[in-house]
């Protein structure tokens, strides 16, 4: 499917229209994706050699949206885990001092962590929807350095601190995983836009699924309101039994 067209070059002294973002569209279905036989024909990724690893997140619940599965089963195995958290998500609700939302957030992150397994967290505490990249790439390397493989948020999931978040993980070298969040909700079965030649899938035994559908429901504040950030129709996306990785 050919990607939409580019609006027409405004005249001069005329201001061109913003762009809409394709996060606020109406979004694809989960039934979509599960219709398309595209994902359960892809490789299966080998992580039977990990001994370690990364996983860096933008946001509190990325982790446990784009890899909580994975992330239980290595803690099932043992593996050694390390959280690297970005910012404390103290953005996600403007109406609410900074403050006090980061703290339930993080308070939340803990708890989805509890259901994960074992997992040490390092806070970097950068600005929510601030992330800017020449920080991280000075913060991230000493932090990943040692790991067997990194996992982070794909670097063209059109969430500004998520593409932050992948460029500075790609920037550290090594064994980097690269997991889609808001790409579900934007793109479509077979996207040209999207790297399947580069993608994996990891299936998750039903104790995994089951643990991560427990972490995810410890962000209350994501969850719940009026207008919730994760509506069930994008929760519906994790709930798959895998997850997708580029490399």
């Amino acid at each position: 499917m050919s990607p939409e067209p580019a609006p027409l070059a405004p005249d001069a002294g005329e201001t061109a229209p913003a762009e809409p973002n394709p996060i606020d569209a109406p979004g694809t279905t989960e039934h979509e994706w599960r219709a398309w036989d595209g994902l359960p024909a892809l490789p299966v990724l080998d992580t039977t050699a990990w001994r370690s690893v990364v996983v860096v997140a933008a946001h509190p619940d990325d982790e446990v949206l784009g890899a909580g599965g994975l992330m239980s089963l290595l803690a099932a195995r043992g593996v050694r885990l390390r959280l690297v958290a970005v910012t404390d998500g103290e953005a996600s609700h403007p109406a609410v001092p900074p403050g006090e939302i980061a703290a339930r957030r993080i308070a939340e992150s803990a708890a989805a962590l509890r259901h994960i397994g074992a997992c040490e967290t390092v806070r970097l505490g950068l600005p929510d929807s601030g992330v800017r990249d020449e920080e991280l790439r000075r913060l991230l390397p000493d932090l990943v350095a040692g790991f067997d493989a990194c996992l982070a948020p794909w670097e063209k999931d059109v969430h500004p601190d998520h593409e932050a978040v992948g460029r500075a993980a790609l920037a550290c070298g090594g064994q980097v995983w690269r997991f889609p969040i808001w790409t579900w909700h934007w793109a479509r079965p077979g996207d040209p836009r999207l790297p399947w030649d580069r993608a994996v899938r990891v299936p998750l035994s039903p104790e995994a699924r089951e643990r991560k559908e427990a972490a995810i429901g410890c962000f209350a504040s994501q969850l719940e309101g009026p207008e919730p950030i994760l509506p069930p129709g994008v929760v519906d996306h994790f709930a798959r039994p895998w997850e997708v990785l580029f490399r």
